[in-house]
C-alpha cells in the first residue's frame, strides 16, 4: 500500500499547489480581463480546485484517523479471515508522517494483545498484520505450542476442532484454543499434521524500543519466531486494527455479512 499512499501524497500536493499558485498570481489578472474576453478558467486549475479539497480530506483520514487494510493470509486464522476488510486507528501510537511514517506526536505505545499493522524490517515495502506478545525488556519464549512471558506460560483452553471456509478451509481440523494472554484472551490455531508445525521455538529477549509479534495461526505464520531480526521496532507500526467493516471472499459464497461491524479480539 505504500505506492497508492504515495500517489495520494503527490496528488494532494500538486492539485493544491495549481490551486493556490492560480489564486495568488493568475486569477485575479484573469478576472481583470473578464470585461475584455470570454475568458475561462483553465481546465487543470478547474479540477485541481474541485479535487483538492477531497484529497486532502482522504489524506487526512488515512494518515492520521482510520486508515483501510484488506487481510491477504491465513496466519491471524481465527481471529482474522482471509478476506476481511479491516480498520486501522492511526493515532493510536502516535501521529506519524505519510510515506516516511515518521512519528511527529507521541500518544501511545502498543500493549501487550494489541493487534496491530506494520511493516516488517525485512520487507519495508509490505504491510503486514500480527498480535503483540512481547513488549521492551520482556523474555518472550514459544516451547511445545506454548508462549512464555518472563518466565510465566500462557493457560490454554480447549474449544474443539476447527472448521475452516472459502480460502480459509485449509486449516478445517486444526485445533482450536483460547489463549489466556493476560488482559487479552483470544483464540488461536494449531495444527499438529501441519507441514510447518511444531517449529519456532526459542527465546528471545526483546530490546527497548522493539515488539515481539506472532500470527494468532501459530503453524502458518511468519513472524517474530523467523525473521532474520526477530524484533518489530517501533518507528515500524502503522497503527492498531480495531474493528472488521467487511468481509468478502468468493470461494465462500462471497460477502459474509456475520463478520460485518465485529470487534478484533
Amino acid at each position: 500500500m505504500v505506492w497508492f499512499e504515495t500517489i495520494l501524497v503527490v496528488l494532494t500536493l500538486l492539485t493544491g499547489i495549481i490551486w493556490l499558485g492560480d489564486k495568488l498570481f493568475f486569477a485575479k489578472a484573469r478576472a481583470e480581463r473578464a470585461g475584455l474576453l470570454d475568458e475561462k478558467e483553465p481546465l487543470l486549475v478547474d479540477y485541481s480546485r474541485a479535487f483538492f479539497p477531497v484529497l486532502a480530506v482522504v489524506l487526512g483520514l488515512r494518515s492520521f484517523v482510520a486508515e483501510p487494510f484488506r487481510i491477504p493470509s491465513s496466519s491471524m486464522m481465527p481471529s482474522l479471515l482471509i478476506g476481511d476488510f479491516i480498520l486501522v486507528n492511526k493515532y493510536a501510537y502516535g501521529l506519524r508522517m505519510p510515506i516516511t511514517n515518521k512519528k511527529f506526536l507521541d500518544i501511545g505505545e502498543p500493549k501487550r494483545g494489541d493487534v496491530v499493522v506494520f511493516r516488517p524490517p525485512h520487507h519495508p515495502d509490505q504491510d503486514w498484520i500480527k498480535r503483540v506478545v512481547g513488549l521492551p525488556g520482556d523474555t518472550v519464549a514459544y516451547r511445545d505450542n506454548t508462549v512464555y512471558v518472563n518466565g510465566v506460560a500462557f493457560k490454554y483452553r480447549p474449544i474443539g476442532q476447527y472448521v475452516g471456509k472459502g480460502k480459509g478451509a485449509e486449516m478445517t481440523g486444526a485445533d482450536l484454543l483460547e489463549e489466556a494472554l493476560p488482559g487479552r484472551p483470544h483464540p488461536v490455531l494449531e495444527h499438529e499434521d501441519y507441514p510447518f508445525g511444531m517449529q519456532g521455538d526459542g527465546e528471545w529477549v526483546v530490546p527497548p524500543g522493539n515488539y515481539f509479534v506472532m500470527g494468532d495461526n501459530r503453524d502458518n505464520s511468519e513472524d517474530s519466531r523467523f525473521w532474520p531480526t526477530h524484533f518489530l521496532p517501533e518507528e515500524n507500526l502503522r497503527g492498531k486494527a480495531f474493528l472488521i467493516w467487511l468481509n468478502f471472499d468468493m470461494d465462500a459464497g462471497g460477502v459474509d455479512f456475520s463478520r460485518i461491524g465485529s470487534n478484533i479480539p
